[in-house]
């Protein structure tokens, strides 16, 4: 009966954990795209080469979804920090009321 109750709230935090990222990816993934696609593209033109817009806008779009996910992984620690400072006074307060 524990597993059931503990594999369905890790399902919980995983799901959270993607909406996270889904919601991250969708708002927070242009700055450093654009960034490097604005810098390629007059280096571009300098050498005469499509090579500086690849791997600008490559180390961009990476640069974008590694930022994503660090704060994803931030809102969910934070997360899970005030539901474990919240069961923790759950748990104070029943020992108390106990007592």
């Amino acid at each position: 009966m524990e597993n059931t109750i503990g594999s369905s709230g890790n399902q919980d935090n995983v799901k959270q954990l993607e909406d996270c990222t889904v919601a991250n990816a969708a708002l927070g993934t242009w700055f450093f795209s654009v960034a490097g696609a604005l810098i390629a593209i007059p280096v571009g033109i300098r050498r005469k080469s499509l090579s500086p817009l690849v791997f600008y806008g490559t180390t961009g779009t990476m640069l974008d979804v590694i930022m994503g996910f660090n704060q994803c992984e931030r809102e969910h620690a934070e997360r899970q920090m005030k539901l474990l400072e919240a069961q923790n006074l759950a748990s104070s307060t029943s020992a108390e009321a106990e007592s």
